[in-house]
């Protein structure tokens, strides 16, 4: 049953009794989509079958957070607010026009109330997912969205092979189970689909896992790397790097020592940006 719920925009809310979680439709009357699309009803065992994790990459203790409560409690309330700054939103756009073709289907995964999309390119679908319903309902370009705690669950009731891109923004470092939630990806991607975790040096340091607050950039960038590395299925990850006072991701004639501060994540001034990206199965070439 659907119920439209008071809001500044049309958002709808769909409860499933077979769904963990709740969907909302925040899209206008023209663009909305099949809701059934989203959600798993009758999948064969071949198509719902997730990739295997080859490894564990966190021990228990890389796991723990400083903040033990639920995610979900920690967000029961909107923050209306950007987490990293303006060169750090421009370059990750850049290269969200470079890697995502237009009219394809994207997840924005652990997405917030602010789209880093190319204003320019239009999508097929994008559907988001968060902690907060508030925050999702006023990202513009979410079609779709549902609210679920990825360290409770990492289940997506997703059809596999349904996207062709998924997104994490700044967001991977709370993670608790990283390696289940990167095979759930695998699965939801189409071959050939891309998945893209961008970060920087900030944190809620208290909700982020032991492994993350303790690290280096350099270690974080490794981190996420082996995340992708312990699932079969993905292709070998792609760094991508922008540090403070360089030119196109490209260092600059710094001398050595300052270069390799930058790489520690002790330089001071703009965000850093790193990006760690990989395909499912295969890199496609496109004309």
């Amino acid at each position: 049953m659907i119920t439209i719920q008071p809001n500044s925009k049309p958002w709808q809310h769909l409860s499933s009794s077979t769904s963990s979680y709740q969907l909302f439709n925040i899209s206008s009357e023209t663009k909305k989509l099949s809701v059934q699309n989203l959600i798993l009803n009758s999948i064969s065992d071949q198509d719902n079958k997730k990739a295997k994790i080859k490894r564990l990459v966190l021990s228990q203790e890389g796991r723990t957070k400083l903040d033990i409560r639920p995610d979900k409690q920690f967000y029961d309330y909107p923050r209306f607010v950007t987490h990293v700054d303006d060169k750090f939103i421009s370059t990750l756009t850049n290269v969200y026009r470079q890697k995502l073709r237009a009219d394809t289907e994207i997840f924005d995964l652990m997405s917030s109330w602010i789209s880093h999309l190319p204003g320019e390119v239009q999508y097929k679908r994008v559907v988001g997912h968060g902690l907060n319903a508030q925050e999702l309902a006023r990202n513009p370009r979410l079609d779709y969205f549902f609210v679920k705690d990825l360290n409770q669950d990492q289940d997506f009731e997703l059809e596999s092979c349904s996207f062709d891109a998924v997104l994490c923004t700044v967001s991977v470092q709370y993670l608790q189970q990283p390696e289940k939630v990167f095979t759930e990806v695998c699965r939801i991607l189409r071959p050939g689909g891309v998945f893209i975790v961008s970060f920087s040096n900030r944190l809620f340091y208290e909700k982020a896992i032991s492994a993350w607050r303790e690290g280096t950039a350099y270690s974080r960038v490794q981190l996420v790397t082996q995340y992708f590395q312990c699932v079969e299925g993905f292709t070998q990850p792609e760094i991508i790097r922008k540090l403070p006072g360089t030119g196109d991701g490209v260092q600059d004639n710094k001398s050595p020592l300052s270069w390799i501060m930058g790489l520690l994540g002790f330089m001071s001034g703009s965000d850093p940006f790193y990006a760690v990206v990989a395909y499912k199965n295969f890199k496609p070439i496109y004309d």
